[in-house]
């Protein structure tokens, strides 16, 4: 996983491979870590992401709490079709803002 800080209001994270109960909340936790007090946009770019799992999908969630908090928003940048369907089957697809 690659954090990156592109300015003081938006993160990209980028290398994300799978998001799943071993790693989720290290994962939501070393975002959060990096996050500057005045970010209030996240993208996480999904193109690599292979397997989201519920533990995956509740770390997404808790970011999207975290930021809207700061009246931010928290974008899913390119993810896989197999990523997506999850999305749409758990109708999250209404929660998040999705980039393709």
């Amino acid at each position: 996983m690659n954090i990156q800080n592109h300015d003081n209001q938006t993160i990209v994270v980028t290398g994300i491979q799978e998001l799943v109960a071993a790693n989720a909340a290290q994962l939501r936790d070393e975002i959060r870590t990096a996050l500057p007090p005045t970010c209030n946009c996240l993208d996480l770019d999904l193109s690599s992401l292979t397997f989201l799992d519920s533990s995956g999908l509740g770390a997404l969630i808790s970011l999207h709490k975290t930021l809207r908090s700061r009246n931010g928003q928290l974008r899913l940048l390119k993810p896989m079709p197999n990523i997506q369907q999850i999305l749409e089957l758990t109708r999250l697809h209404r929660v998040f803002e999705i980039i393709h």
